[in-house]
């Protein structure tokens, strides 16, 4: 699944957008408006990005978690060492979960204030009453996706491609640009 970056100037544009992907079958499930003007995509009933798109909430959840894991394997070395292994397996099962779910929990409290390292870049012109649309497209479709996008709105410029999928320890934030 590839996940195509289109700004938008105004409202309108999205709303012709938005119409026409719903023409061809798009649900709102593979689409996403990020906008400084939340109000305005709720008047026109445009489906706005999840907190999962506009934050690193999963991206942080996921680093935490495996960072976690890997502070309870050592841990668990560690104490395996000084104890001789003399705890029950589900003593050395529950530390090691415990050490995930707590990395986890940390990693999420830094997410839920970062914004998405996707969507980072386009933070300028989303302040400046822009639109970002974010559209889900599995590889066989994109070149079709694309040529409707040219076709029936120039005025939304493609920015970039890039995966759909969260990548917990990518930095660049930077599609691919097309």
């Amino acid at each position: 699944m590839k996940r195509l970056f289109y700004l938008a100037e105004n409202i309108d544009s999205v709303q012709s957008i938005s119409d026409d992907l719903h023409a061809h079958d798009v649900s709102d499930w593979r689409f996403h408006i990020v906008s400084r003007d939340e109000a305005g995509l709720y008047t026109h009933r445009l489906h706005t990005a999840s907190v999962l798109d506009r934050t690193d909430l999963a991206r942080y959840l996921e680093r935490g978690a495996i960072i976690g894991a890997v502070i309870g394997v050592v841990a668990i070395l560690v104490l395996a060492f000084i104890t001789g292994m003399q705890w029950p397996m589900a003593a050395w099962i529950a530390l090691f979960l415990f050490a995930t779910a707590a990395g986890a929990w940390a990693g999420g409290f830094g997410g839920i204030g970062a914004e998405n390292y996707r969507i980072r870049r386009f933070h300028s012109d989303i302040e400046a009453g822009k639109y970002l649309l974010m559209i889900d497209v599995p590889q066989k479709h994109l070149a079709d996706m694309k040529r409707l996008m040219m076709l029936n709105h120039p005025e939304a410029r493609l920015q970039g491609v890039d995966s759909s999928f969260n990548q917990p320890f990518g930095t660049t934030g930077q599609p691919r640009s097309m």
